[in-house]
């Protein structure tokens, strides 16, 4: 019984041809994306899942409570994880971990390597990362010793084995002792690294709590709870932050006691770093919670479109097939039988629509690795679990998208059945098939506005003045390896009469290697309000060459020698000093160490991160600016000069090769979440478009199937095509504002909650869903109207003939 049923339903896909290639090509394309998406969430949520004991280890995040905000850190002092270890015996071991940039060679092959680490000895197995040679045990015990990954072996080495060869290190071409080669970090994990250096090589003496250092991690016994130590950890900033804050701002111990409110540790699950940790100082830019809830949402949404198009091609067949069931049930066929024969059909052209479904999956996987900045790969998709899944969706998806359709054509009269006539009062009324499409209108409506509003939000981002300038500056982030010849390569850049001017500082707007510290402004009347500062390095020349504004004083000047003992703050500083609506200028502010520094003037605020993110205060003081250089230049022959900056840096033998960056591409990358998020929701609002347009010209078939006698009458009465088209079309047109109307006030709700996240954010404006309004009613226009003018055509001696 069950072959026979799947020999018709495979004798109906053949006769209707044109039907089933639809209904396969949109479930396919519901059964792909949903696929694909499902594989991507999948990923998302099996990051440093991997690691033994993935459960039971936690980072050690610092939160500091100021400026009316949190800031988060995910990095601790020195003296914090050994001296957790120490003090409770919840905790099993603790490990650190501290990024870094340098250049390496070894004989002719030298080259800047960005992906390196400083790691404790246990580093590597508490995070499982095997060696495939070499003592994983004694690996990174001893000083300047390096463990590197096969892929960097090969590169230095080639056939060459690597264990006891040394590789210099840096400027100085400091020697480390290769001492094990691992294969590569897990590509589902928050960090990867492609070498780790001994920690031990670092002698850190006095090591402190109250500032930052390197990423720490914890791992907690079996049966230890993680929020009940948490709660144990104020002892620790009573015990160890206090006395080292009243010592270095020199403060009274009743002022320094308040950090114990301000001062936080607070643990981190490795399992939720890469979806929640979102901090500045992430040791590599992770994924978005919400953006695995976007996705997610996205699937099921595509899906059942699929599955609603589905649903609704198979209930304007109808009309073709209703003597067919009339006459099934003459010859015997109970109700029984004939849903599942509809069924059986619904679950062959499903089990079509997942073979189509893994060519799509195929031809478009690239392009989704691009979007969702992924490497997954298609062998993934025929794992046997995989297969089974997609099997399993497809079955489930021709069962919903069936259900209806089966129960609807086996529920028709004989009678009326052979005579064609399929609702018993004769009217025309669908209310299923018309709420179907003002779903699937309804979803269609919605992304188009979010597409609106984040293309609105990322343009306003990327246009937004930043308070400094950043067309054609340049960054040279490594000048540190010209050593003393810094300065001279400096003067012979400014004797270019293409160079506007040129800075030595590695802090430019963009980069994330800005240092912070506590500071309080001081006057007669006592101290102020601590607060968080950011810090910039800087020379005489960089407020110039980035083009920023002083508000207020002046800028550093070589003609006075006690600058040194001053700072520049910005605007946001100014205000949460307390200073607003005062002059600041020669007023002190303390920093820790007890140091202190006048200020000299106020800088225009400037986003030197995100514009996700509210300008933070920041201060800008002279000296230690070595490593980088700021180049604003004016030539309409950019590669020209950068052929004669090359030259230039080759002139002075420098250790390292020549790196640089313009500020407008990197200030471009910082916003790479939110182009990524555009192109997710246009991409899934002309899916959504083309399956519900296909539902919209399936509905508007049957319909007009319905009514075509209806129309020949009135085109013998005299009615024109064009009266005839606004007549059939003007129902389909009532379900599309509706759609609109339903769409609207959803797509306004999330969007706002979406924009939350920005500190600078647009509002939303009505034509925003008038024009995603006008675009779904242009739509909908286009689909009926090819259906309604075929109709008003037909010759009405055609139509009427039957009767």
């Amino acid at each position: 019984m069950i072959r026979n049923y799947f020999t018709i339903a495979w004798r109906n896909l053949i006769r209707h041809k044109a039907f089933s290639a639809i209904n396969i090509f949109g479930l396919a394309i519901g059964i792909s994306c949903f696929m694909l998406i499902a594989v991507f969430v999948y990923n998302e949520l099996s990051y440093d899942r991997h690691v033994i004991n993935a459960e039971k280890i936690y980072r050690v995040n610092l939160a500091v409570t100021g400026n009316g905000n949190v800031a988060t850190y995910p990095n601790a002092d020195y003296a914090v994880g050994e001296g957790m270890k120490n003090t409770f015996p919840e905790i099993k071991d603790f490990t650190r971990v501290s990024p870094a940039t340098d250049f390496i060679k070894f004989e002719n092959n030298h080259f800047k390597e960005t992906h390196l680490a400083f790691a404790e000895a246990n580093f590597m197995q508490m995070f499982s990362i095997p060696l495939i040679e070499g003592n994983p045990e004694k690996a990174l015990v001893d000083p300047n010793s390096i463990v590197i990954s096969k892929a960097m072996a090969t590169k230095y080495f080639g056939s060459q084995d690597p264990i006891g060869k040394s590789l210099a290190v840096g400027a100085q071409q400091t020697a480390y002792k290769v001492t094990g080669v691992f294969d590569k970090v897990s590509d589902n994990s928050h960090f990867h690294f492609d070498a780790f250096l001994s920690m031990s090589t670092w002698h850190v003496k006095n090591p402190t709590w109250s500032n930052l250092g390197p990423h720490t991690y914890i791992e907690l016994h079996k049966n230890a709870d993680a929020s009940k130590l948490e709660a144990k950890f104020p002892q620790l900033v009573m015990k160890y932050v206090v006395p080292e804050v009243q010592r270095d701002m020199g403060i009274s111990l009743a002022e320094a006691q308040k950090s114990t409110e301000t001062f936080r540790f607070l643990l981190q699950p490795l399992t939720d770093l890469h979806l929640y940790g979102d901090t500045k100082y992430e040791l590599e830019p992770g994924g978005d919670i919400q953006y695995v809830y976007i996705f997610s949402a996205l699937a099921i949404f595509i899906l059942l479109l699929a599955c609603v198009n589905f649903t609704n091609l198979s209930t304007a067949q109808s009309a073709k097939r209703s003597k067919e069931v009339g006459i099934r049930k003459v010859l015997g066929s109970i109700k029984k039988q004939l849903v599942w024969q509809f069924l059986a059909e619904s679950i062959l052209l499903t089990s079509f629509a997942m073979l189509f479904a893994y060519l799509l999956i195929f031809l478009f996987l690239p392009y989704f690795n691009q979007l969702a900045d992924k490497q997954m790969s298609f062998w993934f998709f025929l794992d046997y679990n995989v297969v089974a899944a997609l099997f399993l969706v497809s079955f489930v998806s021709g069962i919903i998208a069936g259900i209806y359709p089966a129960f609807f054509l086996s529920s028709f009269g004989i009678i009326k059945t052979l005579k064609g006539v399929l609702f018993a009062d004769g009217k025309q009324k669908r209310p299923l098939q018309s709420s179907l499409i003002v779903f699937q209108f309804t979803v269609s409506t919605l992304l188009i506005i979010a597409t609106i509003v984040v293309y609105q939000q990322l343009q306003h981002m990327q246009n937004k003045k930043l308070g400094y300038d950043k067309d054609q500056v340049i960054f040279m982030p490594d000048t540190r390896v010209l050593g003393n010849n810094q300065m001279a390569f400096q003067e012979q850049l400014k004797q270019d009469n293409r160079v506007v001017s040129a800075s030595i500082s590695r802090m430019v707007p963009g980069n994330n290697n800005l240092n912070g510290t506590q500071i309080y402004p001081k006057d007669e009347k006592g101290n102020g309000v601590e607060i968080h500062i950011d810090i910039f390095n800087v020379d005489y020349d960089y407020i110039n060459t980035l083009g920023m504004q002083i508000k207020q004083g002046r800028a550093f000047s070589k003609a006075f020698s006690t600058d040194s003992a001053g700072v520049i703050i910005n605007e946001s500083a100014v205000r949460e000093l307390g200073w607003k609506g005062k002059d600041p200028i020669g007023r002190s502010i303390v920093r820790s160490g007890q140091k202190e520094f006048k200020v000299l003037g106020v800088v225009q605020d400037f986003n030197y991160t995100s514009v996700k993110q509210k300008v933070a205060p920041a201060m800008m003081m002279l000296g230690r600016n070595y490593g980088g250089m700021v180049i604003k230049i004016n030539t309409k022959d950019v590669n020209g000069f950068l052929t004669d900056l090359k030259k230039q840096w080759d002139s002075f033998n420098p250790a390292g090769p020549i790196e640089y960056y313009f500020l407008d591409e990197k200030f471009a990358a910082l916003y790479a979440s939110e182009q990524r998020t555009q192109q997710i929701f246009s991409a899934f609002a002309v899916l959504a478009i083309v399956i519900a347009s296909l539902g919209l010209f399936a509905l508007s078939t049957f319909m007009i199937e319905q009514r075509k006698k209806e129309v020949g009458i009135r085109k013998v009465l005299g009615a024109s095509v064009s009266g005839i088209v606004q007549l059939l079309v003007k129902d389909f047109l009532v379900l599309v504002l509706i759609s609109i109307l339903v769409a609207s006030p959803l797509a306004w709700y999330a969007m706002n909650q979406w924009l939350q996240d920005f500190a600078y954010k647009i509002d939303i404006q009505w034509w925003m869903f008038a024009l995603a309004g006008i675009l779904a009613v242009a739509i909908a226009l286009f689909t009926v109207s090819f259906q309604g003018i075929k109709a008003a055509l037909v010759n009405p001696v055609k139509s009427l003939k039957s009767e």
